[in-house]
């Protein structure tokens, strides 16, 4: 069994808005409605949970019947951080029956574009692998700086570096564990999985993401997005 936990508990204090920003409409529906559908229009996702912020837990629910997102197997609130909302949503998967073998796809609930090839590869990758995170290779000259960005001496090769997306695909039981380890070592708020279980010496593998699979954070991000749109239905 493959469940896809939606992240969608954050406040969106980037964007400005008097909303947060998963729930923000684009042609004339929510964001978090296009990244649902992904996964319900996707034939291995055999359930979707959404962690989101108490009070905006009946739209979700509304949202759902509206578009016909008949995979949405629960709603959870979200925490005090982004580490701990994943483990609320891990915890009702777990509380709902699902076995420690099974699969939990984590991703980023503005994240709207993921695609059906970048949930198949990740599939295919944890498969191979037994874990699969999203990542792209990184195509800048990227340098560190010591001093708020005011100068730099060290130049980083490109071709060593990945800029990871969601989603992230590990078994319930190595979540939770790495969740449990979390709390023994005193690591908090690691909202990315694979930067938690980085810590926690695991390997990371990578499968295929895209510059599309982009995290909608702030308006620019939002206009490129609706931009995507507009390109897809003028190419169909």
């Amino acid at each position: 069994m493959i469940t896809a936990l939606l992240t969608a508990a954050g406040t969106g204090s980037r964007m400005k808005q008097d909303i947060p920003k998963q729930f923000m409409h684009v042609k004339n529906k929510p964001l978090i409605v296009y990244t649902m559908e992904a996964f319900q229009n996707h034939p291995a996702i055999d359930a979707i949970v959404v962690v989101t912020l108490p009070s905006w837990i009946d739209v979700v629910t509304a949202y759902a019947k509206q578009y016909g997102i008949t995979k949405l197997q629960a709603i959870v609130p979200g925490g005090a951080s982004g580490q701990e909302s994943i483990h609320n949503g891990l915890s009702k998967i777990r509380e709902d029956g699902a076995t420690d073998e099974d699969i939990v796809m984590i991703h980023d609930g503005n994240r709207c574009l993921v695609s059906s090839e970048i949930i198949s590869d990740n599939i295919a990758e944890f498969r191979e692998n037994g874990s699969a995170v999203a990542a792209i290779p990184c195509v800048e000259a990227v340098f560190r700086s010591d001093d708020n960005g005011v100068s730099s001496t060290v130049s980083i090769p490109r071709e060593q570096l990945f800029r990871t997306q969601t989603p992230h695909s590990y078994t319930l039981g190595t979540l939770m564990w790495a969740h449990e380890q979390a709390k023994v070592r005193g690591i908090g708020d690691t909202a990315a999985s694979c930067v938690l279980m980085h810590e926690l010496g695991e390997t990371v593998y990578f499968s295929a993401g895209s510059e599309q699979n982009l995290k909608i954070t702030t308006m620019d991000d939002l206009y490129i997005f609706e931009s995507i749109l507009d390109a897809r239905h003028a190419a169909s």
